[in-house]
């Protein structure tokens, strides 16, 4: 049993007895941090419970995908998206790698429902309060002036409430947000599989003020391979690199994140900023024998 495999179970054995029951048969060893919105009603209906408090009772679950050698402190995050699937996402830490390089449970479960094709997120639950980082991210959503963020033991407020007079994305000219459908064109002639991948991720990434379109793609040991956009921030600061989306990816689909064999990064020469240098120094800290495929368009 995977270490993954044991903290999900361990979480599991301590949910009331009605849900453990109904979540057995769907929390095992494919399960991926996605639960649809027919899953959740079912799950609501054998448990008798709540919105908010299936919700609540799902965080530890959430919380066993978190990857914390350095702190030990796992943070588990449940992302809605607009079709009313629920995405997990759990905080993600590096040896040898500078904190700045760290990915908060909120940004995890956002990218989470970002990977598969979320347009906005209409609430999310945390199972420790956001940090002005978070909120700050959060506020670059398509859905920012609507979303919900519920915490353990406190009523549900809205994201503008946790961040009053909120600068983002329309204080800058920019219309839209994170998550919302784009396709920017770009083109690369390359034989390399891994390149084209990085490519299509590219041309999903928001970056409307750097304008570096980026994208990346992860081949592991196992031969699968994950993929990641960049997601920009009005406040710079909390921008997530492509490669944080793309261990996300890999991380909630339960890879080992320090398999990573190769990697292909893309982005517009056109763009004011580079990921190149820290792409670099990120992944040789996961693997120092890891391969890295370079295309500036």
């Amino acid at each position: 049993m995977t270490r993954l495999q044991q903290r999900l179970e361990e979480a599991l054995a301590n949910l009331p007895e009605a849900l453990r029951t109904s979540l057995t048969p769907i929390i095992n060893t494919e399960f991926k941090g996605v639960i649809s919105k027919e899953q959740f009603q079912s799950l609501q209906a054998d448990s008798q419970l709540n919105d908010k408090e299936l919700r609540l009772a799902l965080l530890p679950l959430a919380a066993a995908f978190s990857v914390a050698p350095i702190s030990n402190f796992y943070v588990g995050a449940i992302a809605r998206g607009l079709t009313g699937n629920l995405y997990f996402g759990a905080n993600m830490e590096y040896n040898d790698v500078q904190l700045g390089q760290t990915i908060h449970a909120e940004q995890s479960a956002i990218s989470h429902a970002w990977i598969q094709g979320e347009t906005g997120i209409s609430d999310i639950t945390i199972n420790f309060s956001p940090c002005g980082h978070c909120r700050q991210f959060m506020n670059e959503l398509t859905t920012a002036d609507s979303l919900m963020v519920q915490l353990p033991e406190r009523n549900e407020k809205s994201l503008q409430e946790y961040l009053p007079e909120s600068f983002g994305p329309k204080d800058l000219g920019i219309e839209g947000g994170l998550l919302a459908p784009l396709s920017h064109n770009l083109a690369l002639e390359t034989e390399s599989p891994l390149l084209r991948k990085a490519l299509e991720a590219a041309n999903r990434s928001h970056a409307p003020y750097s304008h570096n379109l980026s994208g990346i793609a992860l081949e592991m040991e196992s031969g699968e391979v994950y993929y990641g956009m960049y997601a920009e921030n009005a406040a710079f600061n909390p921008s997530l690199p492509p490669l944080q989306v793309a261990l996300v990816h890999a991380n909630m689909s339960r890879e080992d994140i320090l398999t990573v064999k190769s990697a292909a990064l893309v982005e517009d020469h056109k763009g004011a900023i580079s990921h190149l240098a820290i792409t670099q120094s990120t992944l040789e800290a996961l693997n120092p024998d890891v391969t890295l495929e370079y295309a500036s368009l």
